[in-house]
């Protein structure tokens, strides 16, 4: 019998997956223990095995789609089952209510009131609009700030034949009057906002297609999709083009001038062509309605003998004019271009988003220590002329907290709510940076590990944690957390606490500096540590002598042996 696969709750946190990778495609058997696909969770890509053998007969999610967790994603079964059996039993119960319903005898029916019936006609299928030749109209975003606009004038009336360069309506926004431009040819079918009427952005104000068109179901589909026969003119016409309008809403002195062709009337298509061939538009004569000067005019316009004398004569008397005592200064115009990128916010980083929202709910203090690192410095050398792996300033650091919180039990706590949890282990969470955002794997009982082991240990976590090979076991569990930011010389900074733990240590760069010693200014290595605290658990004093201690064993590393 066909069994449906749904996503699966793969963190405690989880909430949706997306579907990564398939790496099964129907028809293909699977065995149990298979993987069937990539699950990108909250925290990590991982592997989805499959639980059972048999047949892929149907996938519900296509690759890079988010969908909630226990939703159908699969269904496995024999080959040449019926899988809509299996789909049909895992939706919902209102399903079979409706049955039970209409299982009923006719006389026991009460005829369904007016409310029941709109919400049938609403789940009624949709007319494929795609097929209508008529194209929607919506109220352009005309300015950052707008909201809505009003409709100050129509150009035209129902019934009326336009061009896709003509003016459909001239609509005041919070700024300035502009002109509304269609960019469809055809007739005006649909008016849906009166003459002194206010439309929301984006609302439908017009349709224009074939004369006799029925577009009750671009009404009713709220304009969707927009016609097939529109062509390439489909996709502007969803979001029409606005051009200032001689008139705007605020008051100027300024007067138009024989060079000034702004207050002309034209359509946009038009100005832009004029503008890029240097053309003055009050030297065209316009044939659209009204005198307004169309693309056409633009395109066929041809300076008169009289105009090309007046301009000869004008580059003339200005090569001949006496040259200024200041020559001015002629500052170039640069016009650049705004593009932006907007890119889906992975699972990861909703995760990071939700649980910093959550972690600023923490009352939390800061403390900040100096350290003295030039023993540090010239015991880490000495440290990797033996060592198996290379030591890092990161890993002297890690097991220098490590044995400072088993002598501060209270930073190595965790609040939960009704009660403070002394942790008498030592897990400490070291965060990792990748593209998508941070992983925090965690070195369990690092009080009790080598600073080979711990140096071994965290560079793997690093390259599983960039390659998307980290296991959820080992990003959970941490009682305290390291963020090293030394390595992009941060001189300080302050980390957010990653709860459930009660504290989190940013460290900073080791700068050369100079200090003082035995009462002479010397060259100096010093690196900055800064202890964010849960109050709750953690009180001022207590946060200080734990940097004092952790200040101590790295001042003098040799005790970290011992």
């Amino acid at each position: 019998m066909a069994e449906v696969v749904k996503m699966p709750k793969m963190s405690d946190t989880m909430t949706e997956g997306v579907l990564a990778k398939w790496h099964k495609k129907v028809g293909d058997k699977v065995k149990s223990g298979d993987v069937l696909a990539e699950v990108e969770t909250d925290k990590a890509t991982m592997d989805f095995e499959s639980f059972q053998d048999g047949t892929l007969l149907y996938i519900g999610v296509e690759e890079g789609k988010a969908v909630p967790v226990d939703t159908v994603i699969a269904v496995l079964g024999k080959e040449g089952e019926d899988y809509k059996s299996a789909l049909e039993s895992s939706s919902s119960t209102g399903s079979s209510s409706d049955k039970k319903e209409e299982a009923k005898p006719a006389e026991d029916k009460k005829p369904a009131p007016v409310e029941d019936k709109k919400a049938a006609a609403a789940a009624a299928p949709k007319v494929d609009t795609s097929k209508i030749p008529a194209t929607v109209i919506r109220m352009p975003l005309l300015s950052d700030t707008m909201t809505e606009g009003v409709i100050q004038k129509w150009n035209f009336k129902v019934g009326d034949k336009v061009k896709a360069d003509d003016s459909l309506a001239d609509v005041e926004t919070d700024k300035a009057t502009m002109e509304v431009v269609g960019y469809e040819t055809g007739t005006l079918l649909y008016i849906g906002v009166k003459e002194g009427e206010a439309a929301p952005v984006n609302g439908i104000i017009a349709i224009v297609g074939k004369e006799g068109t029925d577009i009750t179901p671009l009404l009713q589909d709220g304009g969707v999709e927009s016609s097939s026969s529109a062509g390439s003119s489909s996709e502007i016409s969803e979001q029409p083009t606005a051009t200032a309008s001689a008139t705007t809403t605020q008051e100027t002195s300024a007067t138009a001038t024989s060079t000034d062709d702004s207050r002309v009337k034209a359509s946009p298509l038009a100005r832009k062509i004029a503008k890029e061939k240097g053309i003055n538009l009050n030297d065209v004569k316009g044939t659209a309605d009204g005198g307004r000067i169309v693309k056409k005019d633009v395109e066929g316009f041809t300076p008169s003998t009289k105009e090309i004398e007046q301009k000869h004569a004008a580059e003339a008397a200005s090569a001949s004019a006496p040259a200024k005592a200041e020559k001015t200064v002629v500052i170039p115009q640069y016009v650049g271009e705004e593009k932006y990128t907007d890119r889906p916010v992975t699972q990861m980083r909703k995760t990071i988003t939700r649980r910093l929202s959550e972690s600023f709910l923490i009352p939390h203090f800061y403390v900040t220590i100096t350290v003295d690192m030039d023993q540090a410095v010239a015991a880490r050398t000495k440290m990797n002329d033996f060592a198996p792996v290379k030591i890092s300033f990161n890993d002297l650091v890690l097991k220098a907290c490590a044995v400072a919180l088993k002598q501060h039990p209270a930073v190595n706590s965790s609040w939960l709510g009704e009660s403070i949890r002394a942790n008498e282990h030592v897990n400490i969470g070291v965060a990792v940076a990748v593209d998508e955002g941070l992983l925090v794997p965690v070195v369990r009982f690092a009080d009790g590990k080598s600073l080979s082991a711990i140096s071994a240990e965290v560079k793997d976590f690093a390259q599983r944690a960039k390659a998307k090979k980290l296991q959820l076991p080992e990003m959970e569990g941490s009682t305290f957390t390291i963020s090293n930011l030394g390595m992009f010389g941060v001189d300080e900074f302050t980390a957010i606490i990653n709860p459930p733990g009660a504290c989190i240590l940013a460290v900073s760069g080791i700068q050369q500096v100079p200090v003082v010693k035995n009462g002479a200014v010397v060259p100096g290595n010093i690196m900055k540590l800064t202890l964010t605290c849960d109050h709750r658990v953690v009180d001022g004093a207590t946060g200080a002598a734990f940097l004092q201690t952790l200040k101590s064993l790295l001042e003098e590393p040799v005790r970290l042996l011992v």
